[in-house]
Order: C-alpha cells, then structure tokens, then sequence
C-alpha cells in the first residue's frame, strides 16, 4: 500500500505499523496524519493506505 513518510510516496506492506519503518525511537518523533504518536505506540498502531507519517530526529547543537 502507498503512504507519505516525510512528504514522499513510499509502498509498505499490508499490516506494517510505524514500528516496521522506524525501528528505533531514540531522538525520534513521529505523527500520524497530523497527530503524534507516542513511542510506546508505534508497535500497536498500524498504517492505512494514504496514510501521512512525519518523522522528525533530533539533532544535537546550537
């Protein structure tokens, strides 16, 4: 099924969950269609067709 990760069209399979795309939740945040989902979530929340995941990784600086 395609969805939008970060503004890209991306083909997962049927069933996957955020945890398939993002294996580590360290300096990650993710939100679904608009609304973050909490780390703890990502195993238990699986992905629809058109679906738009954000992803966004923390960077150390200043």
């Amino acid at each position: 099924m395609r969805i939008n990760l970060n503004g890209h069209s991306r083909f997962v399979e049927e069933g996957a969950t955020l945890q398939d795309l993002l294996p580590s939740a360290r300096g990650v945040a993710a939100a679904l269609n608009g609304a973050v989902v909490p780390a703890g979530s990502w195993e238990s929340t699986r992905l629809s067709e058109n679906d738009a995941v954000e992803v966004v990784t923390a960077h150390q600086g200043g």
